[in-house]
């Protein structure tokens, strides 16, 4: 049996677009290959829906309701993964994918602990439950973190106006915008742009302070839009990600979301560690200013600050 797939996996966001392609691509796995799934979302029809679905294909489910917007919720959910995997509810914590993510079009929007809404579910609530469930891995783990390459420009990215990171300091990162500032097209995309060289710089952190077997890897399942990541942008956003979705080697679901399921389980990627970058189905150097020990370890440190001022 698969080392991973022989324990459980917990996955963020896996009621739609990418998360839920990748719940049922590992429960549609054959026995051995499939491990017990830990569903984290918001509470309601699609998160049972989905664990119906994967439970019907033969996978030991739990949902966890969760709304990753408020951290005093990620902190039970943690606490109720815990008492799973104590009770034995489920078999040995191998593997957590932190998937959800989103980009609101207004950065004044804050989360229920008052950070900024993109920082705080895209970065924050995952720093908090995978810090909440280090120690209960069990090795071989894999830690994958959802990343994207908007963190910094190319052609491509400028011609379609996705504004790159514009690194500060993490506390103020987390603030949302200041009333007087107008919300623009420009500040969502950066919040949403820092907010993934974030999970770089995290990931490269982590890699130093996890236990010994437990692998950190950034996954960038491509450019898939018109999913809903995009929620928060309105329906002309909504269809306009759609027709694009449709060209040609887009990534879409059906693509990636296998793949992401691969990166958590499959021997082949059993080497990946230190924060390691994969662009759909291939490892790639990351730029030379997302691997930065100084700024990694001040995010740590801030992480550590935020975290606790919500606590």
């Amino acid at each position: 049996m698969n080392s991973i797939a022989s324990g459980t996996v917990l996955i963020t966001g896996p009621t739609g677009g990418l998360g839920r392609a990748a719940t049922m691509s590992m429960a549609n796995r054959p026995v051995g290959e499939r491990p017990d799934l830990l569903l984290v979302g918001r509470a309601g029809r699609a998160l049972t829906e989905v664990a119906a679905e994967a439970r019907m294909a033969g996978a030991v489910v739990r949902e966890i309701g969760c709304d990753l917007a408020r951290l005093s919720d990620v902190r039970a959910a943690a606490q109720q993964v815990r008492e799973l995997l104590n009770d034995g509810a489920v078999r040995p914590l191998h593997g957590v994918v932190a998937n959800a993510g989103l980009s609101t079009a207004d950065t004044h929007t804050a989360s229920a602990d008052g950070y900024g809404l993109t920082f705080a579910v895209n970065y924050l609530a995952h720093a908090q439950l995978i810090g909440d469930l280090l120690d209960s891995f069990t090795a071989p783990g894999r830690i994958v973190l959802l990343g994207s390459n908007t963190y910094y420009e190319n052609i491509f990215r400028r011609m379609l106006s996705v504004a790159p990171a514009d690194w500060r300091d993490p506390i103020e990162l987390s603030r949302p915008t200041a009333a007087d500032v107008p919300a623009t097209l420009k500040l969502s995309g950066t919040a949403y742009s820092n907010s993934k060289l974030a999970i770089l710089y995290y990931a490269h952190e982590l890699q130093r302070h996890a236990p010994a077997g437990v692998n950190v890897t950034v996954f960038e399942p491509g450019f898939m839009p018109g999913t809903g990541l995009m929620r928060g942008h309105g329906a002309a956003a909504q269809r306009i990600g759609q027709a694009i979705g449709r060209l040609p080697g887009v990534s879409s679901p059906d693509s990636s979301g296998p793949a992401l399921a691969s990166i958590v389980l499959d021997d082949r990627w059993a080497h990946l560690h230190d924060g390691a970058f994969v662009v759909k189905d291939k490892e790639r150097e990351v730029q030379p200013f997302a691997s930065d020990p100084d700024r990694e370890a001040r995010l740590w440190d801030a992480t550590a600050e935020l975290l606790k001022s919500a606590a």
